[in-house]
């Protein structure tokens, strides 16, 4: 008996943080798939030498919108960002917040 109430208080402690993660209105479900399209989005930006990985911030909203913002060193490399996070799956638009250095 001890056994299958320390499982229901280890489950629910688990459960609990996801619990508050989806409460702002967003299913688990929809997070994590926001989560991955960022993911895929800073993965073709570290594979692509034009574009700096880590001076470009990805934010995806849950309609699938990437924020792109940060600075880059030039308009072509600001270009090569969105034409890139366009390409990725599940991305249905870019908003392109990229500051290019003068």
């Amino acid at each position: 008996m001890k056994n299958i109430i320390k499982s229901l208080l280890l489950v629910s402690a688990l459960t609990l943080p996801m619990a508050g993660f989806a409460a702002d209105g967003d299913s688990l479900g929809t997070k994590v798939e926001d989560s991955v399209i960022t993911a895929k989005v800073k993965t073709a930006f570290a594979k692509d030498k034009a574009v700096s990985a880590t001076d470009i911030k990805v934010e995806t909203d849950s309609n699938g919108l990437v924020q792109l913002s940060g600075m880059v060193k030039s308009k072509a490399e600001a270009d090569k960002a969105v034409k890139l996070a366009k390409n990725v799956k599940g991305v249905t638009g870019v908003k392109d917040d990229i500051v290019v250095a003068q």
